[in-house]
């Protein structure tokens, strides 16, 4: 059965910083892009970030480059996204999403298009 599990959510005053983890089991990873993705309150799930599956290539959406950084650890199946300067905007619950890619396409950056998902960690940015 796969697993993701996302942890190192929390609360942060705008301009702070956290680091997301997620920590995938159950499979080998190996040609799966990791992503992140968030939801806030009565909007849809978005696309923050993605990293293929040995870490070559890198996604984010436009507004948040420069500000999250996403990486992964193939040798420990966990991803991570640096977030800095925080804003309460980018309050929301994050999801971890791990997706069987050969290659990259336009359609990645929709939600139906990932296999698998964690529980979220909710991230709040306060003013």
């Amino acid at each position: 059965q796969v697993q993701l599990v996302e942890s190192g959510g929390g609360l942060v005053q705008a301009g702070g910083s956290l680091r997301l983890s997620c920590v995938g089991s159950g499979r080998t990873f190996t040609s799966y892009a990791m992503g992140w993705f968030r939801q806030a309150p009565g909007k849809e799930r978005e696309f923050v970030a993605a990293i293929t599956w040995n870490g070559g290539s890198t996604y984010y959406v436009e507004s948040l480059k420069g500000r999250f950084t996403i990486s992964r650890d193939g040798a420990k199946n966990t991803v991570y996204l640096q977030m800095n300067s925080l804003k309460p905007e980018d309050t929301a619950v994050y999801y971890c999403a791990a997706g069987l890619r050969t290659s990259w396409s336009g359609r990645d950056y929709s939600s139906a298009s990932w296999d698998y998902w964690g529980q979220g960690t909710q991230v709040t940015v306060s003013s």
